[in-house]
């Protein structure tokens, strides 16, 4: 790595640190990008889901040229009980109409690698397998950072080092995570051939689904699972929050295993080959665990910003790393301009997320936290669906009541007139 001083380093080659580099080095400053993994991605969970409107901000039309796995245009949210399920779906060109509204099904081992090496074709420069140790600070001022005793300057400091950024927690700009904030997610990628992966969900050449359910996978606890449909693979895994895991009986790679087997799920998995697993911690806090995101010379961006948002029929955190990534350097080249990486100059960073799609919609849906905490959405939910639902769809030649009488028995049977309004109550409060 060279000794002189760069004008910007950024801390982690993931979604949020390469978008950052590519506005950057565009722009013709000289950047340092520092991975800790042997490669851009090998540190991330292999597969997940990219809304692409946020990259097509920094690389029109990107999935001409990228490694996507599918476009989704398939989508299912399940509520599982421990032999049953009710699903909704949704399938529509609609949903893939436009570069702006379409996402896509992508292995990040593959996909950060194609985006790290947009980032060097713009001139910045990638380093690898080193550990930032600490960041150096000065009069109150970050200027750099200590990598596995190597001490590199710069005007800026850009932290895109995933949720649990201790570098931001050494300085005081983010608090050490709570349980409450993190989900652990388990995931497995199983290798199964395009046609049967076609035949089995239903789709054409190209096309994706992305499948998501709660209830079951985790024992009724706040989490759930999750599978998307890859070209010749398939991710699955399980999202469980790090607080409700020792209320369970059990382990999340022992709810991995009971989603796998769910017969619901399983007939999906049949005869495929194992060929990865992986764990990471997720944010799950949304707006409430958002940190400090600015001080002089230092910005914070993507998941160690706390940029995510689970809604329970869908995750989004890709988009968010994308777009925090590219505004921080936005920020970063107007400071530049000045010749000023104060945070009265930086402080632009968070006016411009608060503007942006960012914090509008983790604002939007600052209490589905709360109300995806109770136990009675991940628990009380799919079993008061799977007792409806299999009363509704049974023709036994008894005499049978209309689907409200149903709805009216089988919630009065099973919740009490508190419990049913503090729920009402939380949802309600979502919104």
């Amino acid at each position: 790595m060279s000794e002189e001083k760069f004008d910007a380093i950024i801390v982690g080659g993931g979604l949020a640190g390469c978008s950052a580099a590519i506005v950057l080095a565009r722009a013709g400053l000289e950047v340092l990008v520092i991975e800790r993994g042997d490669y851009c991605g090998a540190k991330n969970m292999t597969g997940g889901r990219l809304y692409g409107h946020s990259l097509e901000k920094i690389i029109p039309n990107f999935a001409e040229e990228a490694p996507i796995e599918r476009r989704v245009t398939k989508e299912r949210v399940s509520l599982m009980s421990a032999d049953g399920s009710l699903d909704i779906g949704f399938g529509s060109a609609k949903l893939s109409a436009a570069p702006e509204c379409a996402s896509y099904t992508v292995l990040h081992a593959k996909f950060d690698q194609w985006l790290a090496e947009k980032a060097e074709e713009a001139g910045a420069e990638i380093a690898t397998g080193f550990v930032v140790d600490e960041l150096i600070v000065q009069d109150g001022k970050v200027v750099g950072i200590n990598a596995d005793g190597e001490e590199m300057y710069a005007d800026v400091v850009i932290l895109a080092d995933g949720v649990n950024s201790l570098l931001a927690q050494q300085i005081g700009m983010k608090k050490e995570l709570e349980p409450h904030q993190v989900a652990v997610g388990a995931k497995e990628t199983i290798r199964l051939s395009e046609d049967v992966i076609n035949q089995r969900f239903g789709l054409t050449q190209g096309e994706g689904m992305a499948w998501l359910s709660a209830g079951d996978p985790t024992a009724g606890g706040f989490g759930g699972g999750f599978l998307y449909t890859n070209k010749d693979t398939i991710s699955i895994g399980v999202v469980a929050t790090l607080s409700d895991i020792g209320h369970s009986e059990l382990s999340v790679p022992q709810m991995l295993e009971r989603f796998k087997a769910h017969p619901s799920i399983a007939p999906y998995l049949e005869d495929g080959e194992l060929i990865e697993y992986s764990g990471h911690l997720v944010p799950e806090e949304g707006i409430h665990m958002v940190p400090e995101l600015y001080r002089d010379g230092v910005l914070v961006t993507g998941d160690a910003a706390g940029f995510c948002v689970n809604l329970g029929f869908t995750v989004r955190g890709m988009d968010f790393a994308i777009e925090s990534g590219r505004l921080a350097a936005e920020t970063v080249l107007k400071a530049h301009e000045l010749g000023d990486f104060s945070a009265a100059v930086l402080a632009d960073y968070k006016k411009a997320l608060d503007y942006s799609f960012i914090m509008r919609d983790l604002n939007s849906f600052k209490g589905f936290p709360t109300m995806l905490s109770r136990r009675e959405i991940f628990e009380g939910l799919p079993a008061l669906c799977d007792d409806i639902a299999g009363k509704v769809f049974t023709v036994d030649g008894k005499p049978g009541m209309n689907i409200i009488m149903y709805m009216v028995d089988a919630i009065a049977r099973r919740t009490s007139a508190t419990e049913l309004m503090n729920l009402v109550t939380t949802v309600l409060e979502a919104f």
